[in-house]
């Protein structure tokens, strides 16, 4: 592994498991280093030898951002005073910004029941997607799909729920698959468009839209950082001069990759809260 990435960049320089090392094999690939692919998006077993390769480097990862959000918020919470000090600003800040932005202006009077889960889920996934840019971490989170699929899987089972509570099973289902004043001759074409659109493609393309933003982000953010070190190590005067022009552009890409992170976790809760108050809606 080339010095100055694994000390940037912890990536797994052998190639997935199931898949073809190639001539040199995986020590080859350590040695000589790869091309940046979906390779170096696997994820690396805490303990192999105890056969849970479930127990993994990423798993590890989202549940340290658990932790931190959890150890935010109550270092935040604790001694709050009449006149805020810096961190009681930063904690109200980011607190009125989820709660003015989101979730009372999107949900209404109804708002302060469903804001809890909003101000966790915002936080986690600005967590995780800032672990991008750290270089003891170096990989988003939800890069990796599974993560993505399980928040969105969290939000439907909410919005639903909360459909479901008001308006029973069955209303909630009319509601969701047969808009009001559609003429009965419509009903065969719109039911199957509005259960396929509420129930199948809103969950999909919310986890979808997270995970193709911080994996393109990251597969770049390796092309240059990667590329440009292994230009550095190449010894040709040309090739070392684009491998430091590289480098020095990665740095915009690194600020680039920030606003990605914190637009994404903000248009996930948005979202997440637009789907709930659909919801809760007399009538779509």
């Amino acid at each position: 592994m080339p010095g100055l990435v694994g000390l940037l960049i912890p990536l797994e320089w052998a190639v997935c498991l199931g898949e073809p090392a190639g001539e040199h094999g995986a020590e080859g690939a350590a040695e000589t280093g790869f091309p940046p692919g979906v390779a170096s998006f696997c994820s690396r077993a805490l303990f192999p030898e105890s056969g849970m390769d479930w127990l993994n480097n990423h798993l590890f990862q989202a549940v340290i951002g658990a932790l931190v959000v959890i150890g935010f918020w109550l270092w935040v919470a604790h001694g709050q005073k009449v006149v805020p000090g810096r961190k009681q600003f930063i904690g109200e800040y980011l607190y009125n910004v989820i709660r003015n932005t989101i979730a009372r202006d999107i949900l209404g009077h109804d708002y302060r029941r469903y804001l809890p889960y909003l101000v966790a889920l915002f936080s986690f996934i600005l967590v995780n997607n800032l672990f991008g840019e750290f270089f003891l971490f170096m990989f988003p989170t939800f890069s990796k799909i599974g993560y993505p699929y399980a928040l969105a899987l969290l939000s439907f089972i909410l919005y639903n729920a909360a459909g479901i509570a008001k308006s029973g099973f069955f209303g909630y289902l009319k509601k969701s698959t047969l808009p009001a004043g559609v003429p009965k001759a419509l009903w065969v074409l719109i039911i199957p468009l509005e259960f396929l659109s509420n129930f199948i493609v809103r969950p999909i393309t919310l986890a979808l839209r997270l995970f193709a933003n911080l994996f393109a982000g990251h597969l770049v953010v390796l092309v240059f950082v990667v590329g440009g070190t292994l230009l550095l190590e190449s010894g040709e005067v040309f090739l070392i001069a684009a491998g430091g022009v590289s480098l020095l552009f990665s740095f915009a890409i690194f600020g680039l990759e920030i606003f990605v992170g914190v637009l994404q976790a903000y248009i996930f809760t948005v979202l997440t809260a637009q789907y709930v108050s659909s919801a809760l809606a007399e009538e779509h």
